[in-house]
C-alpha cells in the first residue's frame, strides 16, 4: 500500500494545502498539479523576458518549508512545476536544498522535452498541418503568434525517474493523472501491458 496526496490543483493554489498534508498526513508521495494551457503561454511569456523564469517559483518556495519532513519520512515528491523550464526549476530547488542544509540528501529527477515550440516550423515543412479542431485552418496561418507548444507526457519517464533513486521529480507537461500514476507503477512494478491495473491507476489519479 502506498498513500498519495495531491496538494496542488492550479498554479496560484494555497502552498498551504501541501504543507499541512507533509507534516500531518501519514503519506509517501505529494504530487502537485499546477499547468493549464494558458498557464504554459504565461510561463513561456516569463521565460521570454528572463531565460531562468518559466517554473512555479510557489513550487519551490514550499519545498524550502517541508525540506526537514521530506528528509526524515523519505516522501516523495512529483510535480509538473517545471512548466517551460524544468531545468532552471531543478537549479532553484538545489539552490534552496543547499540553503537548507541538506546538500546532498535529495536526488533529483527532471523529465523534460516536452515544449517543441521551437520544432513547429520543422513540422510545418514537412507538411504536418496541425489543423485547428473546429476551424480546420492549419498552424501555419496562426504559427507567428504561437506563445507555447508541448506534448503530454504520461507517467512512464517519471516512474523511470523514481527507479534511478529521484526523490523529488519535476517535469514540464505532463498529463494530471500521470503524477500519481507513476508512483503506482514504481511502487508495484506494473508493467507497460497491464491494461487493467493502468486503467485502475488512471481512474485513481484522477481522483488525488
Amino acid at each position: 500500500m502506498i498513500r498519495i496526496a495531491n496538494g496542488q490543483g492550479f498554479w496560484g493554489d494555497s502552498v498551504e494545502a501541501p504543507v499541512e498534508q507533509v507534516r500531518r498526513g501519514p503519506i509517501d508521495y505529494l504530487t502537485l498539479d499546477y499547468l493549464a494551457e494558458v498557464t504554459m503561454s504565461i510561463m513561456q511569456k516569463q521565460r521570454a523576458r528572463d531565460p531562468r523564469a518559466g517554473y512555479a517559483r510557489d513550487f519551490v518556495e514550499m519545498i524550502a518549508r517541508v525540506l526537514p519532513d521530506l528528509a526524515s519520512r523519505n516522501i516523495k515528491v512529483i510535480a509538473n512545476a517545471g512548466g517551460v523550464n524544468p531545468e532552471s526549476c531543478r537549479a532553484a530547488l538545489e539552490d534552496v536544498i543547499r540553503k537548507g542544509g541538506f546538500a546532498g540528501k535529495f536526488k533529483l529527477g527532471v523529465v523534460a522535452g516536452d515544449d517543441i515550440l521551437a520544432r513547429l516550423p520543422e513540422l510545418v515543412d514537412k507538411g504536418i498541418a496541425l489543423k485547428n479542431m473546429d476551424t480546420g485552418e492549419p498552424l501555419s496561418s496562426v504559427l507567428s503568434r504561437v506563445q507555447s507548444a508541448n506534448v503530454y507526457f504520461g507517467a512512464r519517464p517519471i516512474a523511470q525517474a523514481l527507479a534511478q533513486g529521484a526523490q523529488i521529480v519535476v517535469t514540464g507537461r505532463t498529463t494530471d493523472t500521470g503524477v500519481a500514476l507513476a508512483a503506482m507503477i514504481h511502487e508495484f512494478k506494473w508493467a507497460e501491458d497491464a491494461w487493467d491495473l493502468l486503467a485502475a491507476g488512471t481512474v485513481a489519479g484522477h481522483t488525488v
